[in-house]
């Protein structure tokens, strides 16, 4: 049975279409990432999968039940953590979480089981205030408040933004570990290195999936040959090489630019032409996530 039906779901703020006919599937006990920029309809989609939005087309359902007809019922059974964090900061640890226990009517000794991994990191603050919370601290209270009712289907609005890497590291470690439990988890990132960390992702910009596989598949589906180039002077690098016959696209990559190329694309040609630029260097890349967004972005 599948946890989340989404089927050419649409939703617009006046002239600004958020979501365009967006359908696809998370089967449960899955991981699935949706990745995509500020912008891309993330955040809609989560409100509209937590009944905190109506469509304007389109239908979705969440454990089985309709996001209209149902929203009680779904209220009932799903964990929500959006974006900015939204608990009490005037409350202390300990009250947040036995103020949201009580509200799905259930008891933080019931469900201390679930959330003791995450919440044992930040019991010795439990009477601090949330507001006094540093960021890594108040991502892991979040989520403990989203999971003190045993939720089937955990919503999770870029969770990770705004925090230090090793809290991120951390973050998909205690997801890892409740997917294991069978809990579905749908996630949306900006960061495109954390696609790796899903079972299936959904690339979207604008309001629209670009692609959804799983991310090997789609980093395999990536079938252009792929340089890699640096040189003392990246942007004049960069203005050069975008003109060079068979390359179709060139765009900064770290600390390299990427250069996307055609079979009428000659390397050696083109790096004798480039060692005229200082401290010039040339390799073959491996596609990545970023590579794949970049390609279908520009189709």
């Amino acid at each position: 049975m599948e946890a989340i039906v989404i089927d050419n779901l649409s939703k617009s703020y006046g002239k600004v279409k958020a979501l365009d006919n967006v359908s696809f599937s998370v089967r449960n006990g899955e991981l699935f990432g949706l990745i995509g920029p500020d912008g891309a309809g993330k955040t809609t989609l989560f409100r509209l999968l937590t009944t905190l939005l109506t469509p304007d087309s389109g239908s979705a359902k969440v454990a089985g039940w309709d996001v209209v007809d149902d929203y009680l019922a779904i209220r009932s059974c799903v964990g929500y953590m959006p974006g900015t964090f939204s608990l009490y900061q005037d409350l202390t640890v300990e009250e947040n979480l036995n103020f949201f226990a009580a509200l799905f009517g259930a008891s933080v000794r019931d469900s201390y089981e679930l959330v003791e991994p995450i919440y044992k990191q930040i019991e010795p603050f439990k009477n601090r205030r949330a507001g006094k919370l540093s960021g890594g601290m108040k991502q892991k209270l979040a989520l403990s408040c989203a999971l003190i009712h045993r939720p089937k289907v955990l919503f999770l609005d870029e969770p990770t933004t705004g925090v230090d890497a090793v809290s991120r590291s951390e973050f998909w470690s205690m997801l890892a570990d409740l997917k294991q439990r069978g809990i579905t988890i749908l996630v949306s990132t900006p960061y495109m290195d954390e696609a790796s960390l899903c079972d299936r992702i959904a690339l979207c910009n604008e309001g629209r999936l670009l692609g959804l596989d799983s991310p090997h598949q789609l980093v395999a589906s990536f079938q252009s040959p792929l340089w890699a180039i640096r040189a003392k002077n990246m942007y004049a690098l960069l203005e050069v090489a975008r003109r060079f016959e068979g390359v179709t696209e060139c765009y900064p990559f770290g600390e390299f630019h990427h250069l996307v190329v055609t079979d009428a694309f000659d390397a050696e040609k083109f790096a004798r032409q480039m060692n005229r630029c200082d401290d010039f260097v040339m390799c073959e890349a491996h596609p990545t996530i970023e590579d794949l967004f970049i390609k279908l972005m520009k189709r």
